[in-house]
């Protein structure tokens, strides 16, 4: 047993501190459990949990973004624990190069590509235009064509019609993907019919793409909620004074201006369909 009034006794081993490292524009870091590596390209915040936390923006060699909160010992830096935080230094910020309403860099002097024989499909012309609205000078750097399907219950026989393979894929955005949903019923038909390999199906949990704009974008405080039964957009217009849909989804996408105006689930499900039609096999 150790004797505690032994001034020879060693000593109980002190952690060792995490140091703080300033996130300085093109630092290189990795997160803690290594999955992703990249550059610091931007400082930020967030709400989690009713708190705000500063966020970090890290863009990996392939220009792929993620946003990570700055949490103590949640980074490595040359495979060292560090805890990243907001740089001290208001000295003016180099220019930043041009970007996308995506987030993505300009492509200077690009020329829109062919088009793909690969495909993205909506449900459609408003989730077609949000698209367009965010990511279309990336798809048509990509040539990658978006169609809209005037809703999703013809889709396995759309996918069949499509012939879909390796080089000839076809990804889908549905609305309201979630549990139970008729949306989630037609999803999985699709997936037991074998397609896995040449189509990919992502989804948001919005009732309709308008919701997946944010509403301060709008300039309210939340979409207001509609009683089951009643027609959504209907509904809307109703509850924010709007005369008619067609008027509302004016005002919805004229609010559009870039990524930051869109809900994350939305941003996700778009990013992967790109990823999967524009994959070399």
């Amino acid at each position: 047993m150790r004797d505690y009034n032994d001034v020879l006794a060693q000593p109980a081993p002190r952690r060792r501190r995490v140091p703080e490292v300033a996130a300085e524009p093109d630092l290189v870091v990795e997160t803690a459990d290594g999955a992703f590596c990249g550059a610091v390209v931007e400082i930020g915040k967030a709400v989690d949990s009713g708190e705000k936390r500063d966020t970090v923006t890290l863009e990996d060699r392939n220009g792929k973004r993620r946003v990570f909160p700055m949490l103590p010992a949640s980074f490595l830096l040359e495979g060292q624990p560090v805890t990243l935080v907001r740089p001290a230094s208001t000295a003016p910020a180099k220019a930043a190069r041009a970007k996308t309403a995506s987030g993505s860099y300009v492509v200077a002097d690009a020329k829109a590509r062919v088009a793909r024989a690969s495909r993205i499909w909506v449900e459609g012309i408003h989730d077609a235009a949000l698209l367009e609205r965010i990511w279309g000078d990336d798809l048509r750097v990509e040539g990658v064509v978006v169609e809209p399907l005037d809703g999703i219950d013809n889709l396995l026989e759309l996918v069949r019609e499509f012939g879909p393979g390796p080089q000839r894929r076809v990804g889908v955005l549905v609305d309201h993907l979630v549990a139970g949903s008729k949306e989630t019923r037609i999803v999985d038909g699709l997936r037991r019919a074998g397609f896995a390999e040449s189509v990919l199906v992502t989804g948001h949990p919005y009732v309709d793409v308008w919701q997946a704009v944010k509403p301060t974008a709008l300039g309210i405080d939340r979409w207001p909620v509609i009683a089951r039964g009643t027609d959504w957009k209907a509904g809307i217009c109703t509850a924010l004074g709007v005369s008619e849909p067609r008027e509302m989804w004016r005002r919805v996408l004229a609010s559009v201006d870039s990524f930051a105006d869109v809900e994350v689930p939305l941003l996700r499900a778009v990013e992967e369909l790109i990823d999967f039609v524009t994959a070399t096999p």
